[in-house]
């Protein structure tokens, strides 16, 4: 493997730190908004749905094209998180404070924060609802409302969160869990799960499994434990690549996987873990577990689920190379809530933000989007405290990398882009609405290849 050092000091990486330095010097003034929500007022230009990473990013980006008091962005919580990184809190890598600050801090300046909830839809009308029993009018409308975490569709939770050795990396309540139940562990069964419905990040319920097998080799305690991947799905990885690679690692480690296992109830109090053989409904199997990690269920928000810019799954309907909605022309989605069909990662939404920024750029100008989203996405694959695989791909679950060399194989440079480099990024250039992907550094790194 290459050096850490020879990464990280060669000239594309060189470049790319220059690229950097750039960025921040650029988005370096700009002040984001410190103070309380305003009084909102009833009509927007732009009205954003949401202040996680999608809706922040836009936020930004809309301002530099409508001005900022023709913004307002609506949501309710007081806190914003990097979500990515609850991979390595769960882990004992990183700490909960790292990965979140006051919602007030990541709204740009200017830009009206509409502190509330949205309750109701009508496009038709070109408005929203709000649970302060708000009407508000858009000329667009940005929706970027995240997905719904749905602990209680498994028996026994959220209530079992209560017991000791189980933990989910999916939510700020229950991710420090993870790290109790992970140094609490003693001997038998460490049980993770991955859930028969649609999630975000869909490697991080392996990620922790991996990362715990690394903490009990190094902890001494590997060989009283019996780690257990129970997944609903029927392969490790939908990109055959990086599937390939991480079927080796499952070898070399001892890991059992089983496919086609779906979590569906959890008796804390017994530390049972019951779960349903998706191939042969109604046939469920109980397991004890010292450790149990649970992905949960997740849908679309409540809110939007019969709403009218909805599918019949209850997705916000968008076309899926220029994101604006296939029934209201001034509607767009970005984000987990889409259909999209592509990984729900924050990689992909800065991807899309790209994208959608130009769309409604050339619609505000009454003319048709050429640009196109190609559905990238990425997933790092981290398989220990110093090594990651760098999985990026595209609508057709091919490779789309980003580095000139193998991205399928673990390296530590990965690793330190995880945990460092993509947190900077994040907070420093995509909230600020500077950050759309990787591609111009791919289009960078073959041009010097070629």
């Amino acid at each position: 493997m290459v050096p850490l050092v020879a990464v990280v000091s060669g000239p594309r990486a060189q470049l790319f730190a220059c690229l950097l330095r750039l960025g921040t010097q650029q988005v370096g003034p700009l002040q984001l908004h410190t103070g309380a929500s305003h009084a909102a007022r009833n009509h927007y230009e732009v009205l954003v749905l949401g202040g996680g990473s999608g809706g922040i990013t836009m936020a930004a980006r809309m301002k530099r094209k409508v001005g900022a008091e023709n913004v307002a962005i609506v949501e309710p919580s007081e806190r914003h998180f990097y979500q990515p990184i609850w991979t390595l809190v769960g882990a004992g890598a990183k700490q909960l404070s790292s990965s979140g600050r006051p919602t007030a801090s990541v709204i740009p300046s200017g830009v009206e924060w509409i502190k509330a909830r949205v309750t109701e839809f009508n496009p038709d009308k070109n408005c929203i609802h709000t649970d302060d029993d708000e009407k508000i009018s858009y000329r667009y409308l940005i929706i970027a409302l995240g997905i719904q975490l749905d602990y209680e569709k498994i028996k026994g939770l959220p209530e079992g969160f209560a017991h000791p050795k189980i933990g989910s990396n999916y939510s700020v309540e229950t991710v420090e869990k993870t790290w109790k139940a992970l140094q609490d562990f003693k001997e038998g069964n460490a049980i993770f799960t991955f859930p028969n419905t649609p999630v975000k990040c869909a490697g991080a319920p392996q990620k922790i499994m991996y990362l715990s097998e690394a903490y009990f080799r190094k902890t001494g305690k590997r060989s009283k434990a019996n780690i257990i991947f129970n997944t609903s799905l029927g392969a490790i990885f939908g990109v055959k690549k990086y599937a390939d690679a991480l079927q080796e690692i499952i070898q070399e480690r001892n890991l059992t996987v089983n496919y086609k296992k779906n979590l569906i109830e959890v008796r804390a109090d017994k530390q049972e873990a019951v779960f349903e053989n998706l191939d042969k409904p109604g046939e469920t199997q109980v397991i004890s577990y010292e450790m149990l990690h649970v992905t949960p269920p997740m849908s679309p928000p409540d809110v939007l689920k019969t709403s009218p810019v909805a599918d019949a799954a209850g997705w916000v309907d968008v076309d899926k190379e220029t994101l604006q909605h296939k029934r209201y022309p001034n509607v767009f989605g970005i984000g987990d809530c889409t259909n999209l069909p592509t990984s729900k990662t924050a990689a992909a939404v800065a991807a899309q933000s790209g994208i959608l920024d130009r769309t409604i750029s050339v619609i505000m100008k009454n003319q048709t989007p050429t640009k196109k989203y190609d559905g990238y996405t990425s997933c790092p694959l981290v398989t220990g405290y110093s090594r990651v695989i760098l999985a990026e791909f595209d609508y057709k679950a091919e490779p789309l990398e980003t580095f000139p060399f193998d991205q399928s194989k673990q390296r530590l440079s990965m690793y330190v882009m995880k945990a460092d480099l993509m947190p900077f990024l994040y907070w420093n250039m995509m909230l600020r609405g500077y950050w759309g992907g990787p591609a111009f550094l791919r289009k960078l790194f073959h041009l010097g290849m070629s």
